[in-house]
């Protein structure tokens, strides 16, 4: 019988890993200067989720050039589906192991599923972002996030590994098209011990229980980040969903305010 490291292995081809991680290792050394702690609480082995803030578009280079590099594990990222379409890119995810993601589909099911088949059969170390996107909050710091990790950390058992990083804003900004690479940015990365959260485990996955556990995962990552940057975190984390709901009112009043303002005009 195949142990599971071996399995894991499989996943990948070793070719196509050693050429990529070759050139993303060229590539970021010219722009970052990366300072990485905390990678002895990473696993050596054995599934395990790296939970981490997500900053800029260029994430997913610098968080797996840390976990590859600096904490010896191979990245496994739930990609979106519309950047699996690129045909370089697609042949090159499929080939490391990556895990395509449609949204709002049933595929979404099913990538979860691979996800965790990744996590138990395989024993890989797989990427998640619980914000789901990059962070809106005005200040940079981590938002409210989805439960989906926190519910395929206490389906499968492994351990939450919180990993919190700073500095590829100055690389990249959200919303920004024109990276600055020069002069080369200093990123800190920071990972914790795995999350506790053995009080939520053996109890029925209800909302109350997956958002608690959920703010549990946040509260650490967040705990990082406020570290790194050596200040104090706000109070009550941003939440994107609340944020779009309020100016959607805003903008549904002020445009009815501008029809009341028209129509008195013409009277």
């Amino acid at each position: 019988m195949r142990s599971p490291v071996a399995k894991a292995k499989q996943r990948e081809s070793r070719w196509v890993k050693a050429v990529v991680s070759r050139i993303v290792r060229f590539v970021l050394w010219f722009f970052t200067k990366p300072d990485w702690k905390g990678t002895e609480n990473v696993p050596a082995q054995g599934g395990v989720i790296i939970a981490t803030n997500h900053l800029s578009l260029t994430d997913p280079l610098t968080v797996a050039h840390f976990l590859y590099i600096g904490a010896r594990r191979w990245p496994t990222f739930t990609m979106k589906d519309g950047v699996m379409k690129i045909p370089v890119v697609r042949s090159v995810a499929k080939s490391t192991g990556q895990i395509p993601v449609k949204r709002g589909t049933t595929d979404a099911v099913k990538a979860l599923k691979e996800a965790e088949l990744a996590l138990t059969r395989d024993g890989s170390s797989v990427i998640f972002y619980p914000e789901g996107t990059c962070t809106r909050d005005p200040d940079l710091w981590p938002m409210s996030a989805k439960t989906g990790v926190a519910r395929l950390a206490l389906t499968t058992g492994v351990p939450v590994v919180p990993v919190a990083h700073w500095g590829e804003q100055n690389i990249l900004p959200y919303g920004s098209k024109k990276p600055r690479l020069f002069p080369r940015k200093r990123l800190e990365f920071l990972a914790g011990p795995p999350v506790d959260l053995d009080r939520f485990r053996g109890r029925p996955l209800t909302a109350t229980v997956l958002k608690e556990a959920t703010d549990a995962i946040m509260d650490d990552i967040t705990a990082l980040q406020a570290k790194i940057r050596g200040e104090q975190p706000p109070a009550v984390r941003y939440d994107l969903k609340r944020a779009r709901l309020e100016e959607a009112e805003k903008k549904r009043a002020g445009d009815a305010g501008g029809d009341d303002t028209t129509k008195g005009a013409a009277e």
